[in-house]
């Protein structure tokens, strides 16, 4: 009966434990490169558009809203859960104020007409500078003359200040030649998305044309960058 030469079946041992050793090593780079290669490319989120040529800067990655608590024109208590669920326009102003905000908001009516009829309706927010004299009522008899989408705010001083920061506004109060109240105030618009977060900024001169493209550029790329991430 022939023997096995010493050390045969050590080496045996050993080739079977280095051959493991290399498929488990294959299977792991197999799934380390499909991580690598598949993952990143599915999950990576498309840049934001440069709109600069139409006024606009879209942000990478939209800016949060503090919680807050005021008052639509309908008199009801609102938050920032309010500003969830569809798009907004949204800018500060004041109903007596004698040239900026009835401008921004017939152009804004015109451009609510120029958006394609394929997208989501957004809503058009007047952020009350003026409290004071922006009851609710007045609110809604103002805004009820440019047409149903446009809605105000108005409420506590402070909160109303806090917010046109977040969206990255300021106004100031100062007394007129003739001794009437005057709102000096920031003359952009603020794109809030469906999130409730500010996700670009309109710099006038406005034209209504150009606020239906943004609109379409910035709901087109948030479309796709969702598709990616749930992909």
């Amino acid at each position: 009966m022939a023997q096995t030469p010493p050390g045969t079946s050590k080496r045996a041992i050993r080739r079977t434990l280095i051959i493991l050793i290399m498929v488990v090593a294959a299977v792991i780079g197999m799934m380390v490169a499909r991580q690598v290669l598949l993952v990143p490319e599915a999950e990576a989120p498309e840049p934001a558009p440069d709109l600069s040529t139409l006024n606009a800067y879209v942000y990478d990655e939209a800016r949060p809203i503090t919680p807050f608590t005021l008052t639509d024109d309908q008199g009801n208590t609102v938050h920032e859960d309010a500003l969830k669920g569809h798009w907004t326009f949204a800018f500060i102003g004041y109903t007596y104020c004698p040239d900026i905000c009835p401008a921004t908001l017939s152009m804004l009516n015109r451009a609510d007409k120029a958006i394609p009829d394929d997208l989501p309706d957004p809503a058009y927010l007047l952020i009350s500078g003026d409290p004071e004299r922006d009851t609710p009522e007045r609110l809604e008899e103002y805004l009820n003359f440019f047409g149903e989408p446009f809605m105000g705010l108005t409420g506590d001083i402070d909160t109303l200040r806090a917010l046109a920061q977040d969206l990255n506004g300021v106004f100031v109060h100062r007394e007129g030649a003739n001794g009437e109240v005057l709102v000096d105030h920031s003359a952009h618009i603020a794109l809030i998305n469906p999130e409730g977060k500010m996700t670009a900024i309109l710099q006038p001169p406005f034209k209504p044309e150009a606020v239906a493209e943004i609109f379409e550029k910035i709901y087109a790329w948030a479309l796709e960058n969702r598709q990616r991430t749930s992909s």
